[in-house]
């Protein structure tokens, strides 16, 4: 794939397509990556893959429930990367990942692994804005887009710099806190994801509590898509099968193509 993660992006949303990024815990089960090709098969414009961390500071009680069982399972960031260079899928992949598993070898090193692994995009959610700077520079060096995060709490200046800033997307946080499933979405959500359309032309992204199709549909119309994490990982902790889950994204992407029209 010689796009970049926001070209890829933004041609999928110039089709009048709603945009939808499902993750999964890289190592969480030995067939991990069958996952992704369900993903995919099943409409995904992009897949994020979670690099399991011993202290997930913005992951809820799911996340960090995949994490310790992947990190169990002896997953470490070298044999992730190993696995994802083995994989064919037509869309592309999402590193996420905390600032601890970076700094351990270089943020040049970092990227320029996962760049070779075929990732094409990265997010660091605990990296501050005003501590971004070498990690954005070694991501744009390797060709790897850095997603940055955007909450409501910030000031529109910060806003403004956070879309300048940040590549591939603007991921959304639909509420203060950790990930993981919820009821009702917050009428700040809405007011976050019209402000940041405002802001830049680069793909908005809803993501933390999107819980079900309906969910979906509802925020997407308010940006230009959305990030599903503990939702699709409570399901699969519970048992459910690549094929299952496949079949849940499929209905996410189901809602999200009826909503827009």
């Amino acid at each position: 794939m010689t796009e970049s993660l926001e070209e890829f992006l933004i041609a999928r949303r110039g089709a009048g397509r709603p945009l939808l990024v499902p993750y999964v815990t890289a190592g969480i089960t030995p067939g991990w990556t069958d996952l992704v090709h369900a993903y995919a098969d099943a409409g995904a414009d992009a897949v994020e893959l979670g690099f399991p961390f011993s202290d997930p500071m913005l992951d809820g009680v799911t996340i960090q429930e995949a994490s310790d069982r992947a990190i169990a399972a002896g997953t470490t960031v070298k044999g992730i990367l190993e696995e994802v260079a083995t994989l064919d899928v037509d869309v592309p992949l999402i590193a996420m990942t905390y600032s601890n598993l970076v700094v351990q070898q270089s943020a040049a090193e970092f990227c320029a692994a996962l760049t070779a692994s075929g990732l094409r995009g990265l997010i660091v959610p605990d990296s501050p804005l005003e501590e971004v700077g070498e990690l954005a520079d070694a991501a744009a060096a390797e060709g790897l887009d850095l997603v940055l995060l955007a909450a409501s709490s910030s000031s529109r200046a910060r806003l403004r710099e956070i879309t300048e800033r940040s590549r591939g997307f603007v991921y959304a946080l639909t509420r203060m806190g950790t990930t993981g499933e919820r009821g009702e979405i917050p009428g700040q959500a809405a007011r976050l994801g019209r402000e940041l359309k405002g802001l830049t032309d680069r793909p908005v992204l809803f993501g933390f509590g999107v819980s079900n199709p309906a969910q979906a549909a509802e925020l997407a119309g308010h940006a230009d898509g959305v990030v599903v994490a503990s939702a699709l990982m409570r399901k699969l902790l519970d048992g459910a099968r690549p094929r299952e889950l496949g079949e849940y994204v499929a209905s996410i992407r189901r809602a999200l193509d009826q909503g827009a029209r």
